[in-house]
Formats: structure tokens, C-alpha cells, sequence
């Protein structure tokens, strides 16, 4: 299948248009961590559980990884400007819900909405630099859109921080809208639509089953410690009906989950060798590369992000930090990406990139490591903030340079399904990471607090009521437990730093399991001749179908 992309010489405004791309980048990573420390105030304004805390999160991240390959595909088909457009305009109307939001419910719609629009966005700024750069330009337009995630991802809390204490949480959504509408007509400006010659039809089976697939693991993840992992944990009811098992419902959407995914697979080979289209561009995982690098992806993804759900609740509910406060010490991260986008530049051209995923992933790790051996209800601002740079460091050396790994022996042709691919793989490990850290701090906090109120509180059923106020508030309520039980509340703080410390310490664990996943990737070095800047034979793979 022949491309239809820009002309990769002698247009000076595919620069620009670069930055229009990193812009749009820059507004769905900073919408999915700028909620981070406007949580708190979210809770005490719309009065939502530590379970709806997770959906406010999970449902953008849910329906983000669940359609990234569907956008990837559609976009090839229709247009990648045109696919990024319509997903900007999306989730500014959809920022416009959220912030109008007057249900924790109603947020959590809005939140959905958002994803569908994100999820237009991310595979589309990815393919749209696969098609309109080459060789070493195509490097640098790599770095540019990994350091914006990396950076970004820190800067949306401090930038939510300081809209949620000088005027509102409903700003940290409402911001959206005027860099909505700058990215819309830098588009129509400086980005130049390209897409594949010759589309084909959609796989509408394939696009299904993979949703039923994300949605129903990542439901699981989140609602297991709710409803119980095997046996049901309470009296299930939805109006008058009431779950008629004594098996909780957890189990069978995970059953789901496992179905799903071998019927996605089944079919989508089952189409590929009719020549038919599907979701997953099956044939690119014979590219070494390709397959290794998705896989290092997830696993990086799980421990990448995640503990940004808890470091802000645990800063702002223990240590008494603001917002503002908060983003300030986060910001420490965006700090060292950045340096850490400047490292890769300076030192890009000596090493190969596979190295620079690996020393940023280790960076990473001893990061959160500093973090974790800190944290304690009296930690010194400037303790988290060591840790944190040197965390931040680590992910700007290797979110861009894991791209471009991953992509690197990819036909433009296919770039749009291979960007949702590999935008899906993040984002379905990020989705993870956040269900299951989060699963880890919720859970360790209540079974911590519980075993330390036994001695303070030693009626059983009263005892339980203080720590579901603890655990369903997300925390918000120690300040208010203060006034009642001063000894309570200083178990609170110490069970929910234990429980942020165990989160830290699992996010470490994931990111040290994808460390050892590159070890079987390749040099990530495009494989081109600079001359020509045509591909060279791949002899390490079979050809792409």
C-alpha cells in the first residue's frame, strides 16, 4: 500500500507544525496528572469515594487505551490531521462537561468523553511524525514528543495546583479549552494531512473485542477490592436487583477479559491470512523490535506513572500540603526530564538508543527508591524532591527513545496502526499501573490501619467505620479525624504513608521487570542510508505483509 504523506524536504513548516504536535500532546498528558492535585478538592466539593477517586482517572485512562488502536487505524484512513482535529475539538467540549461537572457521576461521564477525544489525539501525533520526518530529523521530532510527555507530566500539577488554589478544580478542566482552540488553528496552519492511498475497511469485530478486552481488565483491577476478588464482599444491589452469587462478580470479568483477548487474536490472524484489515498490524510483530519494544512498553507503563495517583494524596492528606504546594514538589520531575532532554541530545549520537532506554529506566527506578525510604508523616519537602528529580531524570531519558525504538523498522504505510499499537501498549500499562497501585495503597491503608487502631480502638465495628472513613475519603478525612481522636489521626498518617511507600516500592518493581525486557531488544539505530533515506533490508525479520 503506497502513503500519501507531506514532503519531508524543504518545508519549514513541518517545524512548526511540530510544535502544533507537541502542544497537542502536551494537553492530554497535562489533563491526566493535573487532576492529580486538584483530587482533594474534588472530593470535598462533590463528595466522592476513593473508588469514584480511581474513575475520575481510569475512566479517561480506560476509554484512552481501549480505542487507541481504532483512532490509530481510522486514522490512517481518513486523515491523521484531520483524525487530530476532530479529537481536540472533542475533548474541549468534553473539558467544558468536566468543569461544569455537579456530580462526582456527571465528572466521571465527562471523563469518558475525554478519552474518546485523547484517544484520537496521542496515536495521530505519533503517525503524523512517522510520515512527515525521516532519518536523524525523524530522531529529534522523537525526542521532541517524548520529552513533552515527560515533562508535561509534571507540570500539570503544579499548573493544577495553582489554578485549584487561587480559583478552582473546575479551572484545572476549563484550561483546556484555549489551548484547544490554539492547537486547532496551529493545525490547520502548519500540519499537513497525509494519509494511506488506499484505505480498507475497518475491522468493526476486531475494534470491539479489544475494547471488551481493556474495559473488562481494567474494571476488574479497580473494583476487585469493592466487590472482592473471589467471594463476594458485601450485599451487591442496583436499585432492586441483588447479585444472586456468592462468587463475586470479579472473577467473571476477569474470565471475560481472558475470552476477549484470545477471540481478538483469533480473529484478527484469522483475518490476516484472508488479507483482510485488522486492528493489530499482526504481521509487524515479526519486526524484532516491533514486538520487544511493545512488550517493554507495558511493562515500563505499569511502574511509569502510576505513583503519581498517590504521591499528591499522600502529600496534601498527611503532610498538609496545598495544591500549589504539591505542584511545586512535583515539579521537580518535570525538571529532570527536562535535563534529561538536553543529556539525550548532547549524548544521542554516541550511544545507541536501546542504552539510553536502559540507563533512563534505571534512573527511574533509583528514583522512586529515594522516594519510597523517605516517605514518613514528617518528611522534609526537600527529601521528595531529590527523589522525584532524579525520577524525572530517568523518564525523560527514556519515554522518546523507547519510541523511536519501537518504531524504528516500521513502514510508513502502517504507521498509524503501529503509533496506536504502541500508544495502546503505554497507555494499557499506564491503565494498569494506576489500578493496581492504586489497589495497593487502598488496600495496605485499610489493613495497616485497621491492625494499628486495634490497641486505640479496640470495639471491632467501631474500629472499621474509621478506617473506611479513612480509606473511602481517600485520606481527606485525617484532618477532620484530628478533632475527634488526635491518636487515630496519627495512625492515619502513618498507615497511609506506609501504604504510599509500598505503592512506590511496587512502581519500582514493575519499572525493574521492564528493565529486563530490553535486554532482548535491538540497538534501536534507523536502519536508512543518509544519503538516499531509503530503508535498508531488515534480515532480522520477516517482511511485513
Amino acid at each position: 500500500m503506497s502513503e500519501q504523506h507531506p514532503s519531508v524536504t524543504g518545508d519549514r513548516r513541518r517545524w512548526l507544525g511540530l510544535v502544533v504536535i507537541s502542544l497537542a500532546v502536551a494537553l492530554i498528558i497535562v489533563d491526566s496528572t493535573i487532576v492529580n492535585v486538584a483530587i482533594p478538592s474534588i472530593i470535598d466539593d462533590l463528595d466522592i469515594s476513593s473508588t469514584q477517586v480511581q474513575w475520575v482517572q481510569e475512566s479517561y485512562t480506560l476509554v484512552f487505551a481501549a480505542l487507541l488502536l481504532v483512532f490509530g487505524t481510522l486514522a490512517d484512513q481518513w486523515g491523521r490531521r484531520r483524525m487530530l482535529i476532530i479529537g481536540i475539538s472533542i475533548f474541549a467540549l468534553a473539558s467544558i462537561m468536566a468543569a461544569l461537572a455537579p456530580t462526582g457521576e456527571f465528572l466521571i461521564f465527562s471523563r469518558v468523553i475525554q478519552g474518546i477525544g485523547g484517544a484520537m489525539i496521542l496515536p495521530t501525533t505519533l503517525s503524523l511524525i512517522n510520515a512527515t520526518f525521516r532519518g536523524r530529523e525523524r530522531g529529534i521530532a522523537f525526542a521532541v514528543w517524548g520529552s513533552t510527555i515527560g515533562g508535561m507530566a509534571a507540570v500539570g500539577p503544579l499548573l493544577g495546583g495553582w489554578l485549584t488554589t487561587e480559583y478552582s478544580w473546575r479551572w484545572a478542566f476549563g484550561i483546556n479549552v484555549p489551548l484547544g482552540i490554539l492547537i486547532v488553528v496551529g493545525a490547520l496552519f502548519a500540519v499537513t494531512e497525509s494519509k494511506a492511498a488506499h484505505p480498507s475497511r475497518v475491522d468493526v469485530v476486531g475494534a470491539v473485542l479489544s475494547v471488551i478486552t481493556s474495559a473488562s481488565l481494567v474494571f476488574g483491577l479497580i473494583e476487585g477490592r469493592t466487590y472482592g476478588w473471589w467471594l463476594t464482599a458485601d450485599d451487591l444491589t442496583i436499585g432492586d436487583w441483588t447479585w444472586p452469587l456468592t462468587i463475586s462478580p470479579i472473577p467473571i470479568v476477569f474470565a471475560v477479559t481472558l475470552v476477549a483477548g484470545a477471540a481478538f487474536i483469533w480473529w484478527g490472524l484469522r483475518r490476516q491470512r484472508r488479507g483482510q484489515s485488522t486492528m493489530i498490524a499482526f504481521s509487524l510483530f515479526r519486526l524484532t523490535s516491533f514486538r520487544n519494544g511493545n512488550i517493554a512498553a507495558l511493562i515500563v507503563s505499569l511502574g511509569e506513572f502510576g505513583i503519581i495517583l498517590s504521591l499528591p494524596l499522600w502529600m496534601q492528606n498527611v503532610l498538609g500540603y496545598d495544591a500549589l504546594q504539591t505542584g511545586y514538589v512535583l515539579l521537580a520531575l518535570a525538571i529532570g526530564s527536562f535535563g534529561a532532554s538536553g543529556a539525550a541530545g548532547a549524548f544521542g549520537h554516541r550511544f545507541a538508543p536501546v542504552w539510553i532506554v536502559r540507563a533512563g529506566i534505571l534512573f527511574e527506578i533509583i528514583g522512586l527508591v529515594l522516594v519510597a525510604l523517605v516517605i514518613s508523616s514528617d518528611t522534609p519537602w526537600w527529601q521528595i524532591v531529590i527523589g522525584l528529580f532524579v525520577y524525572g531524570f530517568g523518564v525523560g531519558l527514556a519515554t522518546a527513545q523507547l519510541t523511536g525504538v519501537v518504531l524504528v523498522d516500521v513502514p510508513v504505510e502502517q504507521s498509524g496502526q503501529a503509533s496506536g499499537t504502541q500508544s495502546t501498549a503505554r497507555q494499557f500499562g499506564s491503565a494498569l499501573g494506576i489500578a493496581v497501585l492504586g489497589t495497593v495503597l487502598f488496600t495496605s491503608l485499610g489493613s495497616t490501619l485497621d491492625t494499628t487502631l486495634e490497641s486505640t480502638i479496640p470495639d471491632a465495628a467501631a474500629r472499621e467505620q474509621v478506617v473506611d472513613l479513612v480509606v473511602d475519603s481517600s485520606g481527606s478525612a485525617i484532618p477532620a479525624l484530628e478533632e475527634k481522636s488526635p491518636e487515630a489521626a496519627d495512625a492515619a498518617r502513618d498507615a497511609f504513608s506506609d501504604a504510599t511507600r509500598y505503592a512506590a516500592f511496587t512502581a519500582a518493581g514493575f519499572l525493574a521487570l521492564g528493565l529486563l525486557t530490553t535486554i532482548s531488544l535491538g540497538s534501536g539505530r534507523p536502519r536508512e542510508d543518509e544519503e538516499t533515506g531509503t530503508p535498508e533490508p531488515d534480515t532480522t525479520a520477516a517482511p511485513a505483509v
